[in-house]
């Protein structure tokens, strides 16, 4: 039964912690599955990412990509993994082990059958969770330059199920602002930083949220403060003041550059620094197993409201979109759960788009 294999699956995955850093065991593990399968295809391993399979010559190739890390547990030591057989719960289940999980169960089944219209392959990478640039799917696209023959890349983030194309890119930023000290009963003495960062606080709160349309999806592009520390005593004006900056921007030409040089104007006063920079990933509408994907499972598509791989993938000519089972209101949550019924439902759409013959 499927259900049940998936259950096993996700099980066995959520009970091998991998915060990012920490991914060997979990690889160790995949890898040994893999090599048990009666695969023809290739089977490498580079650090603690896996590729599986090969972009094939005759016919279109679609690679499952997923990050085998997690966020660190919300307590400690961190819970075993349970499931009652409707809802799984443990850290990564949603984002996304359960996809993991999937693209498991697909593959064993899709390896024992003959070849079918679309060839697959798997990708599995460390590091997601972490900064941009140590995410360990970029060693394997720089390593494997063959990875750019894929047609389309599927990213298996939390989704709930539904076709989320593009996706924002965001910038992290710190600003600091320099004042002098003074005593705060003579605040004349001084320069407050804290008073210095007032005309961008309130810019931002006039600014709110712009909707921006790409393709037909309806974007959202934001800026906020998401942490701010200054001051060192309650009678003393401050003499620094420093912001992070979080800049989600929509997955238009140039935009990177765009917000960068945006974010500079609205910084003059203060000491800009870039901390993070992740591009856009835009909308691969035009290709076809996209909507051969949309209209042999009737998926309901969305704009991905987030930054996640498919980014990176783009960057180097590949097509890619998001599709997992995870529930995105699960996702690095506390008792992070996954529905069962949502990796069955993922895995039968993905069967369907393997196996239905496809006319390109």
């Amino acid at each position: 039964m499927i259900a049940q294999r998936l259950i096993d699956h996700c099980m066995t995955l959520c009970a091998l912690p991998s915060v990012t850093g920490d991914e060997a065991a979990l690889c160790d593990h995949l890898e040994a599955w893999a090599r048990k399968l009666p695969l023809g295809a290739p089977i490498v391993r580079h650090g603690h990412g896996l590729i599986m399979g090969a972009p094939a010559a005759d016919r279109p190739t679609v690679a499952l990509v997923g990050h085998i890390d997690t966020v660190p547990p919300a307590e400690v030591p961190m819970a075993p993994p349970s499931c009652d057989g409707t809802r799984l719960v443990g850290l990564g289940a949603s984002d996304m082990k359960g996809g993991i999980a999937v693209m498991q169960a697909l593959y064993e089944d899709l390896a024992s059958q003959p070849l079918g219209p679309i060839a697959p392959m798997l990708v599995l990478y460390d590091k997601e969770e972490g900064p941009y640039a140590d995410n360990g799917l970029e060693p394997l696209l720089v390593a494997f330059p063959a990875l750019k023959e894929v047609d389309l890349a599927i990213a298996m983030e939390p989704t709930d199920n539904t076709l989320q194309l593009g996706c924002v890119g965001s910038i992290q930023a710190t600003l600091r602002f320099l004042g002098r000290a003074a005593h705060s009963a003579r605040p004349w003495q001084g320069e407050n930083a804290i008073h210095k960062a007032g005309p961008l606080l309130a810019q931002l709160l006039r600014r709110g949220v712009k909707d921006v349309e790409v393709e037909g999806l309806l974007f959202r592009e934001a800026v906020n403060v998401t942490l701010a520390d200054g001051g060192r005593a309650r009678n003393v004006i401050p003499d620094a003041f420093t912001l992070n900056i979080n800049y989600r921007f929509a997955p238009k030409q140039n935009a990177l550059e765009a917000a960068l040089a945006d974010l500079a104007h609205m910084a003059e006063g203060a000491e800009l620094t870039v901390t993070d920079a992740a591009p856009h990933g835009p909308v691969p509408i035009d290709n076809p197993l996209v909507h051969h994907l949309t209209a042999l499972c009737r998926l309901e598509v969305l704009p991905k409201q987030a930054w996640t791989d498919v980014a990176r993938l783009a960057a180097h000519g590949i097509d890619a979109v998001n599709f997992g089972p995870g529930a995105t209101a699960a996702a690095h949550q506390q008792g992070e759960w996954i529905d069962v019924g949502a990796m069955v439902e993922s895995y039968e759409h993905l069967s369907k788009l393997f196996l239905a013959p496809f006319a390109g």
